[in-house]
């Protein structure tokens, strides 16, 4: 599988139509998108739309500058996943994610995060390769050093350290944007608004 997966797009649609030419371009399989895909619930034109175009699979979760019924109202609209607190299969991957943050308008507590993570991680838990989607990134990592307003979660820390997914895919921190680190034997990569292509 191919993935492209990006975040913190705050209503770019200019980006989107970047992001779609390039999922095309890469033929990848699916695109998964990490949060923060308005500006505090506005602008929701244009985000999906590009990737549909290309004939590309869309998964979404919420950020800290959306609320979930906006992620399910794109979810509906445009008949697309929303993982938050859900999961999917694919082959012998699966998916699992949460959306929201530890701060923002999509605010959850550092329990509700793991609690999510862990409900969705239930029906994939069995797949030999697991892949965890999260706005936010954990705490004890590089990326949480790169910012002192936006704090790492503790909830998905937790989720790392006892569900042991392969690959945590997150944005949140913008200035974190590309970093890929290990915490644990999970591979967290900070994907950003540029996107990041994954092969697996």
């Amino acid at each position: 599988m191919k993935i492209l997966a990006a975040g913190d797009l705050h209503g770019d649609t200019r980006r989107v139509e970047q992001l779609a030419e390039k999922a095309e371009k890469e033929q990848v399989d699916l695109v998964v998108l990490c949060g923060d895909l308005t500006q505090n619930d506005e602008s929701t034109k244009g985000l999906i739309g590009p990737f549909l175009k290309k004939n590309k699979k869309v998964i979404i979760i919420p950020g800290n500058h959306e609320t979930l019924a906006t992620a399910d109202f794109l979810a509906k609209l445009y008949d697309v996943t929303n993982l938050h607190g859900q999961s999917i299969k694919a082959d012998n991957i699966g998916l699992f994610g949460c959306g929201g943050a530890n701060i923002g308008v999509g605010q959850l507590t550092e329990k509700e995060i793991f609690e999510t993570l862990n409900k969705g991680f239930q029906n994939i838990k069995e797949i030999e390769k697991k892949i965890m989607i999260t706005h936010v990134h954990p705490t004890n990592t590089q990326m949480e050093k790169f910012s002192e307003f936006v704090p790492g979660s503790k909830g998905v820390e937790k989720a790392i350290r006892e569900l042991k997914p392969d690959l945590l895919l997150c944005s949140h921190v913008h200035e974190a944007e590309g970093i890929e680190e290990m915490l644990d034997q999970t591979k967290v990569i900070n994907v950003g608004r540029e996107g990041k292509i994954i092969n697996l």
